[in-house]
């Protein structure tokens, strides 16, 4: 169900400066979640959902075992479901994620 309201998503971690990673939205079965990071995420992989990252603030690191992505604000990117990765940033870094809400986002 709709929140019928517009929501600032910079204002909801304005002040956050250590990791947290939390849902804003949900549609449908999938989730709207905001990140903030300034360091690195372990190793895991989702088995069953697709992890779209679109940063919002920051630059921020998806590293894969034989590559790493940097996105900056403005750009997004897409992570194939069972594909093992971490993100990780140099700076507080902040972004959005888009998953099904059942998703286990501590991985495996």
């Amino acid at each position: 169900m709709g929140q019928l309201e517009a929501i600032n998503l910079l204002s909801l971690v304005e002040n956050q400066k250590e990791y947290s990673n939390f849902i804003v939205s949900e549609i449908n079965n999938h989730s709207l979640r905001i990140a903030v990071i300034d360091g690195e995420y372990h190793w895991h992989s989702h088995e069953d959902c697709d992890e779209l990252f679109l940063v919002l603030e920051g630059e921020l690191f998806i590293d894969f075992e034989d590559r790493t992505v940097s996105l900056k604000p403005g750009e997004m990117f897409t992570i194939p479901a069972a594909t093992r990765h971490r993100t990780r940033s140099y700076t507080r870094t902040v972004n959005l994620c888009f998953e099904k809400t059942e998703t286990d986002i501590s991985g495996s």
